[in-house]
């Protein structure tokens, strides 16, 4: 009896310790929490072609074990979740206009959606919040689109 429960114990501990990772894990991404007002910027060869203004949410759900992003615009509605793995140490980011799930890498938090696209959220200047995507031309990072919002709240 004495060993079930050490290992009752032992396994208590280990759920805590992971549930404190991924709580310290998504806290990273508070930054992105907010209700987000701004531009959407479409490029094409590096070059702007269109600019339409854009509304994005993201707010914490599941007792903030997962994020939620809602982006309205003319020209895209995305409904995302972005949660973070203890198992394997990543995030994933899961669009809901897209199928499958989307690693994001620590820093600028990157989205590698293929080969040639990628997609980069991070911080922009004191109260604003930034994501852009970026295809693989001829070797060289291009951006094709960028939405720069500045925090409602």
């Amino acid at each position: 009896m004495k060993y079930l429960y050490t290992a009752l114990f032992l396994f208590q501990i280990n759920l805590i310790s992971a549930q404190s990772l991924k709580k310290e894990k998504m806290e990273q991404l508070d930054y992105m929490v907010g209700e987000w007002v701004g531009t959407s910027s479409s490029y094409k060869n590096g070059e702007l072609i269109n600019q339409v203004p854009a509304f994005e949410k993201i707010s914490y759900d599941l007792n903030k074990s997962i994020i939620v992003i809602e982006l309205n615009s003319e020209t895209l509605k995305l409904h995302t979740i972005i949660y973070f793995d203890e198992a394997d140490g990543t995030y994933y980011y899961n669009p809901f206009s897209e199928n499958g799930a989307r690693k994001l890498t620590d820093g600028r938090f990157v989205v590698q959606a293929n080969e040639s696209k990628r997609f980069i959220f991070e911080k922009y200047e004191e109260n604003g919040f930034r994501e852009y995507g970026e295809e693989l031309i001829d070797g060289q990072w291009v951006k094709y689109f960028e939405d720069v919002f500045t925090n409602t709240q």
